[in-house]
């Protein structure tokens, strides 16, 4: 969720050498595909380089099928919806996080294609909680607290949400996503509940939480590119933030400390567009993009937050721990409750944007 930019420029600049070269699956039906291109959604930025130096070209080249990648906005539910509704199809698929999957596939018209990979060989490797009927899991991102290591030299750096919202010993410039997603939850830890018993929030604790702290936050973010700029300036100490923005600043020169612990997490999929005329092509692309060794690749871009357990294997030791799924790092978080907040968000966002507003 997408938003972008994962870490570490050190990793972002280098090249992936023999990308094309991996090895693909001995047989794959690519005479199902009904067309030569397919339109696929990402997230831009290093995501397109990546994926098109990982994905999309050497699937071209395996397959004669062409690859287009396009930047959307960060939840591009309304823009899939138009598409299928209207049969006007701009994307053949997208990469969408779960809850955007739900938004598509619950309470109405299903927008989405069942992808039926599941005994693919290896699509079937990837862990059941990356997986969806409607979505193949491709990426894992995280929200995390971030601090810049010289504002706590020579003093004990912030380990949690609590010590985040503790301004007495850990006292420096914050910043807060103004947003209730990830927010919330921050906040509910802060007090002292459990990762375990997070959902369903208890809204009125969350909410206390965020009033007793709410004037010790000297900067309400609302983007990415935003975060990374302060973190690099020494405009905040600490903030909550998604993981690539501390990754980002770091492999430019920065020394941010990133706490994994209490990580906030979810899952990026891959999913078909409803009805477009080239779901065989997007299957075989699915699969394609699920070899362990050919997403190990993405790690030289950036540290991608892998769905399958084997793509450490082909990834490097000091890259790995920069991983969102590196064993110490996942274990350490929570995973959003996907269906929690589909339920909830209109109400939530209501009330959290009149509380920002008191």
């Amino acid at each position: 969720m997408t938003e972008i930019t994962t870490s570490r420029r050190t990793a972002l600049k280098a090249a992936v050498a023999g990308a094309g070269l991996i090895a693909a699956p001995a047989v794959l039906r690519y005479a199902r595909a009904t067309s030569k291109r397919i339109v696929v959604r990402d997230d831009g930025g290093i995501y397109t380089k990546a994926y098109g130096a990982v994905y999309y070209k050497p699937f071209t080249q395996k397959t004669g099928i062409e690859v287009v990648g396009v930047q959307a906005t960060a939840e591009p539910v309304a823009q899939i919806r138009s598409m299928v509704e209207t049969k006007n199809y701009t994307w053949d698929m997208a990469k969408i996080s779960q809850p955007a999957i739900l938004l598509l596939t619950e309470g109405g018209k299903v927008l989405l294609e069942k992808h039926g990979l599941e005994n693919d060989p290896f699509v079937k490797t990837i862990p059941a909680q990356y997986m969806s009927p409607y979505g193949v899991g491709t990426n894992v991102y995280s929200t995390v607290l971030a601090y810049r290591e010289e504002a706590f030299k020579g003093r004990a750096a912030p380990k949690s949400w609590a010590d985040f919202w503790n301004v007495k010993d850990f006292p420096g410039r914050r910043g807060i996503r103004k947003h209730p997603f990830d927010t919330l939850e921050q906040a509910a830890m802060a007090s002292g509940v459990p990762a375990a018993q997070l959902y369903p929030l208890d809204l009125d604790r969350a909410f206390k939480a965020l009033d007793a702290i709410k004037p010790k936050i000297d900067v309400w973010w609302n983007s990415g590119a935003q975060v990374e700029q302060m973190l690099k300036s020494g405009e905040v100490d600490m903030i909550a933030t998604w993981v690539s923005r501390p990754q980002s600043a770091n492999a430019d020169g920065a020394k941010i400390g990133i706490v994994w612990n209490q990580n906030i997490w979810g899952v990026d999929s891959w999913s078909i567009l409803a009805g477009t005329p080239n779901a065989d092509a997007c299957r075989e692309f699915i699969k394609f993009a699920s070899e362990p060794q050919r997403m190990g690749s993405l790690s030289q871009y950036f540290a991608a937050g892998v769905t399958q357990p084997e793509a450490f294997k082909y990834i490097k030791p000091e890259l790995a721990k920069d991983s969102p799924t590196y064993p110490d790092n996942i274990k350490n978080g929570v995973q959003i409750d996907v269906k929690y907040w589909v339920a909830n968000q209109a109400a939530v966002i209501e009330k959290f944007n009149g509380w920002v507003l008191k």
